[in-house]
């Protein structure tokens, strides 16, 4: 359930931080007669996210196995790669993020009714469908035939909910450049497992070879059934058996992404050490 919670509430809080500097700038604009329009294209952002989210799930039901599993390992790698670009988009531009915004809502008030629409519907958009699909690859590859990886994800975003309201009340304030670093880091992990399981779900198919060349076989020791073996499942995708072609792609995507992800930091602070706090708008 944790992996899958910290899915919902990384990828949540951005839309709703998105949603906190739009609804606050048109508040202290004193241009409250927009925020129908602005409301109407995030509803319409979220309906089409939660779409794509059910056609994904019912969709492939109706696969066969191997179907299934070609879909399902494409679409993990997917995710992963969309998930990766937003995670190195966030942490590079999260302390520009308040300017872009205003400069496109306010092309949009001059444009008109159907401009703020989009604008809202576009900004919100992107990051529901991108959310919808690695919550799919991520529940896919952590199902253990019970609810908690669902429900860690709904927690999540009910959590991000809350921290983008109380944001927008102005009634908490956090480094925002660093909660993105470090739940960037550890999402890049959990991306790291999706993508092993992806593989692994492109040898079941038959699209890669290796699928009997296990890596190791620690079953014996780490049941799959156990506390602890769910535990590590559950946030990691751990796998006893995997085969060396799961453990080669782990390992070739997670050391030099965390590597790139870290060293920009290092950069940054050296050079503008005051760049690090980010902020969000409070309600006028």
């Amino acid at each position: 359930m944790f992996g899958n919670y910290l899915i919902g509430l990384r990828e949540g809080l951005e839309a709703s931080l998105v949603v906190c500097i739009l609804i606050a700038y048109l508040v202290k604009t004193e241009r409250r007669d927009a925020l129908a329009p602005v409301w109407i294209g995030i509803g319409v952002a979220v309906a089409l996210a939660l779409g794509f989210g059910c056609a994904l799930t019912f969709g492939s039901q109706e696969l066969t196995f191997e179907a299934q599993e070609a879909l399902g390992g494409s679409l993990s790698i997917v995710a992963v790669g969309l998930v990766t670009w937003m995670v190195f988009w966030m942490r590079r531009t999260a302390r520009h993020l308040k300017a872009e915004l205003h400069g496109k809502l306010d092309a949009a008030l001059q444009m008109g009714t159907a401009a703020l629409v989009a604008t809202a519907f576009l900004a919100v958009g992107r990051e529901g469908l991108e959310t919808a699909l690695f919550v799919w690859a991520s529940v896919r590859a952590s199902n253990d035939g019970s609810h908690g990886p669902l429900l860690g994800v709904v927690l999540g975003l009910l959590t991000a909910v809350a921290l983008g309201w109380l944001f927008y009340r102005g009634a908490i304030r956090i480094n925002l450049a660093k909660f993105f670093t470090w739940t960037g880091a550890m999402l890049v992990v959990v991306a790291a497992g999706v993508l092993a399981y992806g593989v692994h779900d492109l040898q079941e198919a038959e699209f890669i070879g290796g699928l009997r060349d296990k890596a190791f076989d620690i079953s014996a020791t780490i049941p799959p059934d156990s506390w602890y073996g769910t535990l590590l499942k559950g946030i990691f995708n751990f796998q006893p058996d995997p085969t060396v072609v799961q453990v080669a792609v782990w390992l070739l995507y997670l050391v030099p992404t965390l590597l790139f992800f870290f060293a920009p930091a290092r950069t940054a602070r050296r050079t503008a050490p005051s760049a690090d706090k980010a902020t969000v708008p409070e309600q006028g």
